[in-house]
């Protein structure tokens, strides 16, 4: 089988209890004939225009040759480097196919100014930018992050007597503003099935064009997937996306919350694009699943929460002597192409289970709003409640702040987080230059007991965002932030990369703090590099 799965102890009782419904319901045949009502009547309009990821491979096969001409073309021209700017589903789906590939490819999804300055500076072993092409992938084009990088990308090629146009590639759907205004322009333009949503879009155009280019081997990812899909259309017992989604979705209780951990996988970053897809197809009317990313050791696998249900990506999920270390997990392994199949249809299926509608994100909106509202009026920043060593701390609710240091601020906000609750790290910095903040996620875990999720914003906002605010209201928040002096403008915009990624942080805040009520802490690094080392020592402290 190119997709295996195994479970055992509570996780094969979930299963057990939960799989015969989802084979009498015929779910598996019917998402894969597009039937859009399975989900309910609320969700049917929606759902039936969301299900072309279900022929994503058929639809795919005829893009390859046209990617591979194009990337011989471009190669021809000493264009070798390929820079991505997408959001979401459009960069996290390409970063795990690339990166498990072995190929490069710079994903550009965020607003942090270092960031964004480093994508267009390139480097000596990749190229700069006269040897970059930047793909440009929305839907829409609407999408603030990626409008931001394509008009400060289009600026550094005419800086240097460089046509934009000869190093653009753009992916939209057909007729949308940004496919009408790129054809305009003379960009190369591929156009991606309108039926699929952006976290569903991996084996579509969304995902095909940015690793083609980059070099990876498109054809053989398709066959990949082509293998899975007679096994997950079949309401069969054996079906392994029916059997995931009971396993993630069912159960009584059920575990809400699900560990992600790589032990041994040969792909590379799986859990970062799962993240994104359970999460906000799932996080919705008060409900939800909440992917945890986790390391082989880290500490909830020693606190062992009740409402973890911990998931391991091997590469040999029949070898059984795993079991002997790994009771009461789900054990899964396969080639991505399966990975990606599987997970979307269970995911599809949980939401059946769920009484939710997997396709929309109705909570994404809201933190977009805030973010507009506050570069349009630019208000004074806020007072912080205090400093300590140069790190800022504003705080939702004074009383957090009454200790006057960070390690007393994070105590109080641990004090806050529900016995079925969580806590949100977001980082919103140039996550290159500050890569060590990740490693936050394993010292707060062990600090608050709890399980804890960490994004890079402000990526994380088309992904877990959604969960955040239409998920289960039992999360605590802490925000970090760059107060550093670089900057970047956006051409054609009022505001800057800088202004763009604080009101992005200060507008999530205020909607988790004012609209669902949840407790925010936001610590501000006016000397980033030196003052990551005073939050690790805060939480070690606390």
């Amino acid at each position: 089988m190119s997709f295996d799965i195994r479970v055992t102890g509570h996780a094969k009782s979930t299963v057990d209890e939960t799989l015969p419904g989802l084979v009498g319901s015929l779910i598996a045949s019917g998402i894969t004939a597009g039937d859009g009502s399975l989900w309910g009547p609320d969700a049917e309009a929606e759902a039936s225009q969301r299900l072309g990821w279900v022929q994503a491979v058929s639809v795919s096969r005829p893009l390859v040759p046209e990617i591979l001409a194009l990337r011989d073309e471009l190669a021809a021209r000493g264009i070798t480097r390929v820079v991505l700017a997408g959001m979401g589903g459009s960069s996290l789906a390409p970063e795990v196919i690339a990166q498990t590939s072995g190929v490069p490819l710079v994903i550009l999804d965020s607003t942090a100014p270092g960031q964004v300055l480093a994508a267009i500076d390139g480097d000596t072993e990749t190229g700069g930018l006269a040897e970059t092409v930047l793909v440009v992938s929305s839907k829409s084009g609407s999408t603030v992050e990626t409008d931001s990088a394509k008009r400060a990308f289009e600026a550094a090629w005419r800086d240097l007597g460089i046509d934009p146009a000869a190093h653009i590639v753009v992916v939209t759907d057909p007729g949308s503003p940004l496919d009408q205004s790129a054809r305009a322009d003379g960009y190369r333009v591929f156009n991606a099935d309108p039926t699929v949503g952006g976290r569903y879009s991996a084996l579509t155009a969304f995902g095909l064009v940015p690793t083609g280019l980059a070099g990876v081997d498109i054809e053989e990812l398709l066959t990949e997937a082509e293998a899975t899909l007679l096994e997950v259309a079949i309401d069969s017992p054996e079906n392994p996306a029916l059997v995931l989604a009971a396993a993630i979705a069912g159960g009584t209780p059920r575990r809400d919350k699900l560990g992600l951990i790589s032990d041994g996988t040969h792909i590379v970053g799986l859990p970062d694009w799962i993240e994104q897809l359970v999460a906000e197809s799932t996080g919705k009317d008060g409900t939800g699943i909440l992917p945890v990313v986790m390391l082989p050791v880290s500490p909830e696998l020693e606190t062992k929460p009740a409402d973890l249900q911990i998931l391991r990506l091997v590469d040999e999920a029949h070898e059984f002597h795993l079991f002997e270390h790994h009771e009461g997990e789900i054990l899964v392994s396969g080639s991505l192409g399966a990975q990606l199949v599987v997970w979307e249809y269970a995911t599809a299926i949980a939401g059946r289970l769920l009484g939710i509608n997997p396709f929309d994100q109705p909570d994404v909106e809201s933190a977009k709003v805030a973010a507009r509202g506050l570069l349009e009026s630019r208000p004074e920043a806020t007072a912080p409640a205090f400093a300590q060593d140069g790190v800022e701390v504003r705080v939702s609710d004074p009383a957090l702040a009454a200790s006057g240091t960070i390690a007393g601020v994070l105590e109080a906000l641990w004090d806050r987080v529900p016995a079925d609750g969580y806590v949100s790290v977001q980082a919103y910095v140039d996550r290159l230059a500050l890569s060590p903040l990740a490693g936050l996620r394993e010292m707060v875990a062990a600090d608050s007991g709890r399980p804890t999720t960490f994004g890079w914003g402000p990526r994380f906002l088309h992904s877990t965002g959604q969960y955040h605010k239409g998920g289960p209201a039992n999360g605590v928040f802490v925000q970090i932030l760059d107060g550093g002096q670089i900057d970047l403008e956006i051409p054609g915009r009022p505001f800057t990369f800088g202004q763009l990624i604080r009101a992005q942080a200060a507008g999530d805040a205020a909607v988790l703090a004012q609209t669902h009520g949840r407790p925010v802490v936001t610590f501000t690094l006016t000397e980033p590099q030196a003052e990551v080392l005073t939050l690790f020592e805060a939480v070690l402290e606390d």
